[in-house]
């Protein structure tokens, strides 16, 4: 039996590579016969530069000067990935700071990148930010001038978006000549009940109160900045509007390009059993995500899926397994998350056998 293991992280808990291993070594206890694929995905968010990385022997890893070390990627084609979630991302932050946080590392780091000789396209990953700013600090990051009534620059975060006034773009670098793609796992817009405020925000630490000025916030940006609402603009607290103020854009499936990265359709094509997973199974999974875009692959090829998730908003019953449902709290379940995936795919795998 063929057994293709593509998970996505468990955000906080657990790589996407440790995932997939856990899950192989629990299946292996009880078929260890079995022909097993271990094929890490990741849909743009955390983990997505390393999956790319491990697919690309040939790239060089160049490290960027932030105090937790975070890196670049140039594959052989000219071809800079950068990764937001590693930059600027939600789990570098010790506490949650809805309105203080921002995207300026990235485009700080985006600036450095695009003036690389070396570099000839850039692929920004755009997942796990921990900001609703509109992308405001990347632009400032790539040399913008974002400046209030007074013509003093505006504060960082979602919150200074309400003082804004003027956006002067006069010193942004320019763009590799073979553009900018962003990477990313969902297509809500900049502005309103479906936007980048109203759904991702309180994931990011943010009250009622803060998600009404965070719109608000984002409004006033759409309203200086001039340019019109898109589909995507509203990932990763809005930062591909902010990218799109500056520079033009591309916007593509975080999961699709790590999937074609892989390979992982041709595995697919012939194995007889596919396992995802991720931290929270629920409705928002199956648009963008890795296990939706996992299981599009399985259905087109006709071949049977099982999830394994660390929660999932409806009971999985024959479908899979879910930690919470076998660990003895939820606790344990996102502490020792390797010893409880490595149980799940044992029972997995005794599904098979049974």
């Amino acid at each position: 039996m063929k057994v293709v293991i593509a998970p996505d992280s468990f955000k906080g808990s657990i790589s996407n590579f440790d995932a997939a291993h856990a899950i192989a070594q629990g299946w292996l206890m009880v078929r260890p016969e079995d022909q097993l694929v271990v094929a890490p995905m990741a849909d743009g968010g955390e983990g997505t530069l390393e999956t790319i990385a491990a697919s690309a022997s040939d790239s060089i890893r160049i490290p960027i000067g932030l105090p937790h070390q975070p890196i670049w990627l140039l594959l052989a084609d000219g071809t800079a990935v950068v990764e937001l979630a590693s930059i600027c991302g939600l789990t570098l932050y010790e506490e949650l700071m809805p309105m203080q946080a921002s995207t300026y590392e990235l485009g700080r780091v985006l600036r450095e990148v695009a003036s690389d000789s070396r570099v000839e396209r850039i692929v920004i990953t755009v997942g796990g930010s921990a900001s609703t700013d509109g992308g405001a600090g990347v632009l400032i990051g790539l040399g913008a001038r974002l400046l209030n009534r007074a013509g003093f620059p505006i504060s960082l975060g979602g919150a200074g978006l309400l003082e804004l006034e003027t956006i002067d773009l006069a010193g942004v670098i320019d763009a590799p000549t073979g553009g900018i793609t962003c990477l990313m796992d969902v297509t809500n817009p900049l502005l309103g009940s479906q936007g980048s405020a109203a759904v991702f925000a309180p994931q990011k630490g943010a009250s009622l109160a803060q998600v009404i000025e965070l719109e608000a916030g984002l409004q006033n940006l759409q309203r200086v900045a001039g340019l019109p609402d898109f589909p995507g603009a509203g990932a990763a607290g809005g930062t591909p509007y902010g990218l799109a103020v500056a520079w033009d854009i591309s916007l593509s499936s975080g999961a699709l390009a790590v999937a074609n990265a892989i390979g992982l359709e041709s595995h697919i094509s012939d194995c007889d059993l596919i396992i995802t997973g991720e931290g929270r199974f629920d409705s928002q999974s199956g648009s963008g995500k890795v296990v939706g875009t996992v299981a599009d692959i399985a259905l087109r090829y006709g071949k049977e899926i099982k999830y394994c998730v660390g929660s999932s908003e409806d009971p999985l019953g024959d479908r899979g397994v879910a930690l919470i449902d076998i660990a003895p709290s939820l606790d344990e379940a996102m502490f020792n998350t390797f010893q409880w995936l490595v149980e799940a795919g044992r029972r997995l795998a005794l599904q098979q056998t049974d």
